[in-house]
């Protein structure tokens, strides 16, 4: 491989040529699928189609429970909302101690059903506008 390399601690940042970026868009992602399992194809499928496109991909893990401080980041909102949110029940949390821990899988849930509840509304809204014959 080409690409530059380049490890620091904790993290390594691979870099792809732009001969590179235009051979990922000749990638056969069913050749792969038969090589590695079919999440991990999944997952390196998008990162080509994403890198052919010229976009850029970071790529990181995430551990199974999450502070309050770091869900919070992750929704972008404020930890004061999160809190709420909680207490609502709308995110699940449990306690480790005195402390306030949350499951990635349900942040990630919510997260998801939020740009649902987003893309209906969106909806909703271009639909009304084009039954008042609006346009801008």
């Amino acid at each position: 491989m080409n690409a530059v390399i380049d490890s620091g601690v904790g993290k390594t940042t691979l870099t792809v040529t732009s001969d590179q970026v235009s051979q990922a868009g000749a990638f056969d992602p069913t050749a792969l699928r038969s090589v590695v399992p079919a999440e991990l194809a999944g997952v390196l499928t998008e990162v080509v189609r994403i890198v052919a496109a010229g976009g850029t991909v970071t790529i990181g893990s995430m551990p199974e429970e999450l502070t309050t401080t770091s869900a919070a980041d992750l929704l972008g909102i404020s930890r004061p909302t999160l809190m709420k949110l909680v207490r609502e029940g709308q995110i699940v949390a449990h306690k480790v101690g005195t402390h306030t821990r949350l499951n990635t899988a349900d942040v990630l849930a919510y997260l998801d059903r939020l740009r649902e509840r987003q893309r209906v509304a969106l909806q909703e809204l271009r639909d009304f506008e084009d039954a008042e014959g609006l346009d801008y």
